[in-house]
């Protein structure tokens, strides 16, 4: 697939002329709003690949557009079938050079790509990784909340229930949480936060690196009316969420030990009532030890 000619880019008007690159697919992370904030070595990479995997090829043209990059680009996402990654690995193996990008921020993170990485390294490709911006990170280091310890969650499901759901199961977590969220789910998302995590320190960051970026941050609850407040809410947004206190911790009972003293009490489904109200942990997660505890007495 190679041509062999050597590729360019452009920065501030002057062309720089770059290699083809090395067999392998590529992971680019690209900007997550100021165009800027690309590496010089993911342009060169970007410049010197047989082929660009992208989530939208207006979105990703518009990058190359700006540093005057030429390439063929070509949609791969979650509905990609398993023939186009079957294709892509036997051009691998003919050696082409392949780079995967998502329409903003690192691959992978929240985006398409695990399955194409998978099935790459199964068939003993080499898989490189071109470091850049990443939106998670980016809020985490302007949030001032604990940084030692974080726990990216991504997308919390849609439907309020699995939502309070996944969020039952995260409360206990000695960390930082960092969820992605889109404007019209904010202040839902925020009051199932304060509903099921208590009312801790959080941050929202909104339109990172863009012209109308903010890092709000207060309890959930003044972030609640904070946003409440406003006409509209705009911008992709990073919500970061404060550890539990140690204090609060100390107070939460041994779900072993409270288990085994229900269901000495009790039956089965009424044990796994009580120690839900009780304990505040998802009632799935009650249910599934307390038929473990019921197997293991048994045995």
């Amino acid at each position: 697939m190679k041509d062999n000619l050597l590729h360019h880019y452009c920065i501030d008007g002057v062309v720089f002329s770059a290699d083809p690159a090395n067999p392998g697919l590529y992971c680019v992370a690209t900007p997550i709003g100021n165009l800027a904030d690309i590496t010089l070595r993911a342009l060169k990479t970007l410049a010197s690949v047989d082929l660009i995997l992208c989530e939208d090829t207006r979105v990703t043209r518009r990058l190359l557009t700006h540093y005057g990059i030429r390439a063929r680009l070509e949609v791969y996402n979650d509905h990609s079938p398993a023939s186009l990654r079957e294709k892509l690995i036997a051009h691998l193996g003919e050696g082409a050079s392949i780079a995967l990008v998502s329409d903003a921020g690192t691959p992978l993170i929240s985006d398409p790509g695990y399955r194409l990485v998978t099935a790459v390294r199964k068939a003993g490709h080499n898989v490189f990784s071109i470091p850049g911006a990443n939106a998670a990170v980016s809020a985490l280091s302007t949030a001032g909340l604990p940084t030692d310890t974080f726990f990216f969650t991504g997308f919390l499901p849609v439907k309020k229930a699995a939502r309070k759901t996944r969020l039952d199961e995260l409360k206990h977590v000695p960390a930082t949480l960092i969820l992605y969220e889109s404007p019209r789910r904010l202040l839902l998302t925020i009051t199932d936060c304060h509903d099921v995590l208590g009312n801790r320190q959080a941050a929202v960051a909104r339109e990172l690196t863009k012209a109308f970026e903010e890092t709000v941050t207060g309890t959930l609850l003044e972030l609640y009316e904070d946003f409440a407040a406003r006409d509209q809410i705009k911008g992709e947004i990073v919500i970061l969420v404060a550890p539990p206190d140690e204090a609060d911790e100390e107070n939460v009972p041994d779900l072993d030990t409270v288990l085994k003293d229900a269901l000495s009490r009790r039956t089965l489904k009424d044990a796994v009532a009580e120690v839900t109200k009780t304990t505040g942990l998802a009632r799935k997660t009650v249910y599934r030890r307390a038929l473990e505890l019921r197997d293991e007495n048994s045995q």
